[in-house]
Order: structure tokens, then sequence, then C-alpha cells
């Protein structure tokens, strides 16, 4: 199945992956910011420092965690993608990515795509796209109506 949050109209609307038809939709409250998950559960973002994660088929709460460093909250989380066991976080109106322990929701190491942006905006937005492909191990990011996506990579920050 492939899953998709409004960011508003807190609806996911749930597609078979094979035709992309339309198969049900599922209300939540709050905001959908980002989506992502880890072989179980869905993970979600709402813009705060919460992370919610959710079981795939009924969309119901599993548990949370909240997000932070040694100097407080980490807010404005937006586009999520999970791999090697972490969670990485695009923060909204920066150019960092936070990388998050699931399980307690501490930020083990901030990534710094500053020069990404400066290389890549163009006319676009802010920094707002993370994805990983584990089939090739490969990182890809962008931006809001950024007219490049770039191949990154970084190694996985050890604790």
């Amino acid at each position: 199945e492939l899953f998709q949050l409004t960011w508003q109209e807190q609806t996911c609307f749930v597609y078979d992956k094979k035709t992309l038809q339309l198969k049900r939709d599922i209300r939540y409250v709050g905001e959908g910011w980002g989506l992502c998950n880890d072989g179980s559960s869905l993970i979600m973002s709402d813009s705060s420092e919460r992370i919610t994660f959710r079981n795939p088929k009924t969309f119901e709460i599993e548990r949370t965690i909240e997000v932070y460093t040694n100097q407080g909250p980490v807010t404005n989380l937006n586009e999520l993608e999970y791999a090697d066991d972490l969670i990485y976080a695009n923060v909204w109106m920066t150019n960092k990515v936070a990388v998050i322990d699931p399980n307690n929701g501490k930020v083990v190491a901030e990534l710094d795509a500053t020069e990404l942006v400066r290389q890549g905006r163009g006319n676009g937005d802010v920094l707002n796209g993370i994805a990983y492909n584990p089939a090739t191990k490969k990182w890809y990011m962008t931006g809001k109506k950024w007219p490049k996506l770039f191949e990154v990579s970084f190694k996985k920050p050890t604790s």
C-alpha cells in the first residue's frame, strides 16, 4: 500500500501500490507533514516536536516520541525518511536534517545542507525532501519547487 497525508485536511489516503487505485481514506487529528515507515509502523510528523508511530492497517496511534537536543525540543519536523534504524527529518525553514533515535527521540546528529541549498534552490523554496533507496544505498535530497534533485551521501552517525 501507498499512503498519502494531507497537510490540513486530516485525511490519509491509502492506495494500492500496483494499480494506484484509492483503497480507502482514514481520518486523523492534526496536520500531516511527513510520513515514512520502519517496516512495521508508519512514522508521522505534524510540525511539532512529536513523532507518532501508527499502525499501517488501522492508522491507530501505537506510541509517540518527542524529539529533542541538549538545548530542548526540536519543532517543525517535516519530511521524514527511515534508514539504518534512524529517522531523518527535514527541519522546516532551516537547512538542517535532524537524525533521530526512534526509541527515545534524541537527535543523534544534524546534517547541514546549506551548500546543497545554495547549489540547488534556484527560484524554489525551502529544503523539503529526503529519500533513501535501500536497494542501492543511495540518498536523495531536494526542496519545494527546486529545479534539481541531488544524490547525496553521508555516514551513519554513531552514538
